[in-house]
């Protein structure tokens, strides 16, 4: 007897007859390469995927699976498939040599691989054959790695923020298939305990799920949204099962992610510095000034004397907190109910993809990494390259990227960008690369959540293609993080907001304070969101705008960001045109179709804005430059709220009655730490 379900775009076949391994799903995420970026060595055309196997023991004893175990995919162990680089990375039982996996009767697991090119990628089938010992002896499954037309594109675990544990999940499902999708149910599956997170159980389905539209219904070519309470989450791996029909037909969606109670941080980057044998993190001027720009992470561990230790009631740390960034370990330390409030990620492998002259290969990634999943802390890696991150997919928890505009090492051809015609230049790269490479990433890992670090402000540059100035400008700094925030992110880092590079860099800082303000007034619609449309209009055969959106259960926040800037000649910076007359179109999901308010927000106001309902989406008319936010809420009452949230926000500022920026005597304050 041979059963056959379509999964996620896959045909899973298992001969039930001969095992008790059950092939309950596969998730296929292609690879892609964003076709904007420019090497001097053009990417490898040939696209592998990123496969997850959801695999159920329907039998009726336990399933032991030890590295020795003989598992074979087309003949071939995962071990062989490395090594002949047809995969870049796995985790299959191989690859636990001193952890075995017992998996109870009716427990999942779920196993993955990354295929390095198109002979592991769409179009393709697989053949495995699992060894199961004696009394089963070997069981044959196979499948074929359909590209998915329906599938769970981002998953987001919430919780108050002085609470450890996460209770509420919001996904996000695309629906690219030709007949509607509706979602019937949710179940989740967890394992029994951290140390056990390798089979997982499977829970209740979930009661009292909301979904947006109402009745579940996700049209053709459209996105949905499931809303769940689901009590106190662990902070463990966790199974998403989700129970659809597509056409009438029964279709189970599945993601396989870990759960961390997701909040927007902002970081600082690299911040603690020492200036005259003192940390910088120990002089209050420049703590000010970071959490008046709404930082709340940096690159540091729990080990800076003055700062981290001081946690009485008047301390520094207790007063400027600041979350850890760092290797986190170890873990008796930082996996605490205590640390865990104070975790942004664990980050410590700098950027494999260089790797100090050689990059890394994604499994010795993939085995610095392995000590982490039986904790509570989640993984973060810095990738460095879209032309080959796709090997490096699925590897942490929380992926981010760094890659800079101007004046700023970066592994793309900056001269062989044609953005202006005969003009090239060797200081700087078309700002909207940031978006596309934002989305590569998001794709490349969904349905995880994405960062990004962001150009901001940073002494230690030295002088590009005879640009005079080393660090952004305030509007390079802005169109960066825009171009990233517009994509959909979770948090956002500034490379790199050191003392030296605020003092040298002075008209910056309001600038990050600006971006700050607005990134906290929209942090619910990024965490609870996910990418919807994207597209670049032109005018008069050149670039005119880039408009993109971001829809959470509250409504979209549209952006059109200005693509009407070039290259000064002599300053070497990029410069943009008068705000202009524009009209924007924006698509928008079905369920917020009639959306009740439209309104522009940024750092200083609310404001009115034309507009009008088109068929599909919203038709606004303004005067604009730069960075344009607007918002469609989904109820009345949204614009009041992001206004008293605005004024908040600055009433924290101000309460630190210290602004270098516009105030001399106390930039002169921040400067003297220095000396």
């Amino acid at each position: 007897l041979v059963a056959a379900v379509l999964f996620s775009g896959a045909l899973v076949a298992a001969d039930a007859a001969h095992g008790p391994m059950e092939l309950a799903g596969v998730t296929m995420t292609p690879h892609l390469i964003a076709p904007s970026m420019r090497y001097a060595k053009a990417p490898d055309p040939s696209l592998g995927a990123r496969v997850q196997l959801f695999l159920r023991n329907a039998g009726k004893t336990p399933l032991h699976f030890e590295a020795r175990s003989g598992i074979r995919f087309r003949g071939k162990t995962p071990a062989e498939l490395l090594a002949a680089d047809a995969w870049a990375w796995h985790d299959l039982p191989g690859a636990w040599p001193e952890d075995s996996l017992t998996l109870p009767p009716g427990a999942m697991t779920v196993w993955s691989f990354n295929g390095c090119r198109e002979d592991w990628g769409v179009g393709t089938s697989v053949d495995a054959t699992l060894e199961l010992g004696r009394e089963h002896g070997p069981q044959s499954l196979a499948f074929d790695l359909a590209r998915p037309d329906a599938w769970i594109a981002a998953v987001t675990f919430l919780g108050a923020e002085d609470r450890i544990y996460p209770d509420r999940m919001v996904a996000h499902i695309t629906n690219s298939a030709t007949a509607p999708l509706r979602i019937v149910s949710c179940r989740l599956w967890l394992p029994e305990s951290n140390a056990t997170w390798r089979a997982l159980h499977a829970r209740d389905v979930l009661s009292g799920v909301q979904t947006l539209p109402a009745d579940g219904m996700i049209p053709p070519g459209d996105k949905g949204i499931l809303i769940a309470v689901t009590g106190d989450l662990p902070r463990t791996y966790v199974i998403v099962e989700l129970q659809t029909e597509l056409g009438g037909v029964p279709r189970t969606l599945w993601a396989h992610l870990r759960v961390k109670r997701e909040a927007f941080d902002i970081s600082g980057g690299w911040v603690n510095s020492t200036v005259n044998g003192k940390h910088t993190l120990t002089f209050e001027p420049f703590l000010k000034t970071l959490k008046r720009m709404h930082i709340n992470t940096a690159h540091i561990g729990d080990n800076i004397p003055g700062y981290t230790d001081q946690t009485g009631p008047d301390g520094l740390y207790t007063r400027y907190p600041l979350k850890f960034f760092h290797k986190l370990q170890p873990f008796e330390h930082y996996d605490t109910n205590d640390m865990l409030l104070r975790i942004h990620a664990a980050e410590f492998i700098g950027e494999p993809q260089y790797g100090g002259g050689r990059p890394v290969p994604p499994m010795e990634v993939w085995q610095a990494f392995a000590p982490y999943q039986r904790t509570r802390i989640a993984t973060t890696v810095t990738h460095s390259e879209e032309r080959i991150w796709r090997f490096y997919a699925g590897l942490s928890d929380y992926p981010h990227y760094d890659a800079y505009r101007v004046t700023a090492p970066s592994p793309d051809m900056w001269r062989k960008y044609d953005r202006w015609g005969d003009v090239r230049i060797a200081w700087g790269a078309p700002l909207e690369t940031i978006g596309d490479m934002c989305r590569s990433l998001r794709e490349l890992n969904r349905p995880m959540p994405t960062a990004y670090w962001s150009q901001g402000p940073h002494e230690g540059w030295g002088m590009y293609g005879w640009r005079r100035r080393t660090s952004p400008t305030p509007d390079e700094i802005r169109l960066q993080a825009y171009h990233a925030l517009s994509s959909r992110i979770t948090s956002l880092y500034w490379f790199n907001l050191s003392l030296k590079s605020l003092v040298k860099f002075r008209d910056t800082l309001d600038e990050l304070v600006r971006c700050g303000r607005e990134m906290r007034m929209l942090e619910d619609f990024y965490l609870e969101g996910d990418a919807y449309r994207w597209e670049q209009v032109r005018r008069d055969g050149k670039q005119d705008w880039e408009l993109a959106s971001v829809v959470a259960p509250q409504g979209a926040v549209l952006f059109a960001l200005d693509l009407d800037y070039a290259p000064h000649p002599e300053d070497r910076v990029f410069v943009f045109g008068p705000p202009r007359e524009s009209t924007f179109t924006f698509a928008l999901p079905a369920w917020l179709r009639h959306p009740a308010e439209v309104f522009r927000v940024d750092a200083d106001g609310v404001y009115d804005v034309g507009h009008e309902l088109a068929d599909q989406g919203v038709i606004i008319r303004d005067t604009a430059h730069k960075v344009a936010i607007y918002v469609a809420s989904a109820k009345p009452g949204m614009r009041d709220a992001l206004e008293t949230k605005r004024r908040s926000l600055a009433s924290y500022e101000a309460a630190f009655d210290f602004n270098p920026a516009h105030n001399d005597a106390d930039f002169e304050v921040l400067a003297a730490s220095l000396r």
